[in-house]
């Protein structure tokens, strides 16, 4: 006897009280954001600089079980690596000139919390090895000391690149990917997620006028539709910055078009990630969120299947704006012509040979 079962994907997560936003890509991420929380395992998110990764990380944290313990923040593009490994590990009296005592470092600090470890793509090499010896053994050596400390800390990683790019460029170990990359979470830019524009400039001018006791009630029709067309390069910090702005500005208790910034009324650059007829951001996002949100819980090579559908999905596209002609899909490709071969006969493409 055979039944068959209806298999209904997840429901999406509520929003999370200190976040905004209640587009289909945040309700996503929302629904990741506390399933990981339940859990101990790292988390790695990426996103643009200015998604809001500080913010996941902080809703991970105080979801979890370990809210009431610390939760320590360091952004590792911030300092050198010296300084980085005295902050992370910290140090004892005299191991190195300005060493006047000892210091306890951030790893010691999170113990039985939380650490964030925001920029992770910018450490270098040999202070990865180290990272990854705490990470997996949970144990490391102030600087200057050969007393080994244990440590019970959660972690999580953000980086505004690809750290299997990194991987692939010799920037980034893989064997440190791999422990910091067990669950990923991508945080959509601001124009993937346009429906949070609104709730997001309500919000902010609230909080800055009630800051500056200066309240814009309305909103003029042609700044709302310049804010909504705008490419927001500078994503939910950008749109934070221009409300501050148009608050400390404002004569009245209008937001008008004066107000703005020459690049949100289409006078300045509009960065955008597009290589020669692809829009390869949005491409990426939209098929690693598809493969994120719905892969079950026991899905195993996520990340490859992920990758293979994003880079089957760039070729069709390449070829597609190249006449579907090799050797000029192949240039814009940035690779030789037989590796462009071999892939087409993996993901079972055709292309003409010549130009």
């Amino acid at each position: 006897m055979s039944s068959t079962t209806n298999h209904k994907p997840a429901p999406l997560g509520p929003p999370i009280p200190s976040l905004i936003g209640s587009s289909p890509a945040m309700e996503a991420v929302y629904r990741l954001t506390r399933k990981v929380a339940a859990t101990n395992s790292s988390v790695l998110l990426l996103g643009e600089a200015g998604t809001g990764k500080e913010l996941i990380a902080t809703a991970i944290h105080q979801l979890s079980s370990r809210k009431d313990a610390p939760f320590v923040r360091i952004n590792c593009g911030a300092l050198s690596e010296t300084l980085l490994e005295s902050e992370l590990f910290g140090h004892v009296k005299g191991s190195f000139t300005d060493a006047v005592k000892n210091r306890t470092g951030r790893f010691e600090a999170a113990h039985t919390g939380t650490i964030f470890l925001d920029e992770i793509n910018c450490t270098s090499l040999l202070f990865q090895v180290k990272l990854l010896r705490v990470i997996q053994q949970r144990e490391f050596e102030r600087v200057g000391d050969t007393n080994t400390l244990r440590v019970d800390c959660r972690v999580i990683a953000a980086s505004n690149k690809s750290l299997w790019d990194e991987v692939d460029a010799g920037r980034f170990r893989e064997d440190l990917y791999w422990r910091l990359n067990v669950v990923p979470i991508v945080i959509p830019p601001l124009r993937m997620r346009r429906e949070d524009i609104v709730p997001l400039i309500t919000h902010f001018l609230a909080y800055y006028g009630e800051e500056n006791e200066k309240h814009l009630a309305h909103i003029h029709p042609q700044a709302m539709q310049a804010l909504q067309d705008y490419h927001w390069p500078g994503n939910v910090r950008e749109l934070q910055n221009y409300m501050e702005r148009a608050i400390v500005l404002a004569e009245g208790d209008e937001l008008t078009l004066d107000l703005l910034p020459d690049a949100v009324l289409g006078k300045g650059d509009r960065r955008s990630g597009r290589i020669r007829g692809v829009d390869l951001e949005t491409l990426v996002f939209e098929v690693v969120q598809q493969g994120v949100s719905t892969a079950p819980a026991d899905e195993t090579n996520l990340h490859e299947k992920v990758v293979n559908r994003v880079e089957r999905e760039l070729i069709v596209q390449v070829l597609q704006s190249c006449n579907n002609i090799q050797t000029k899909a192949a240039t814009r490709l940035g690779i030789n012509r037989n590796t462009l071969r071999t892939k087409l006969q993996d993901y079972n493409l055709e292309a003409k040979e010549e130009a």
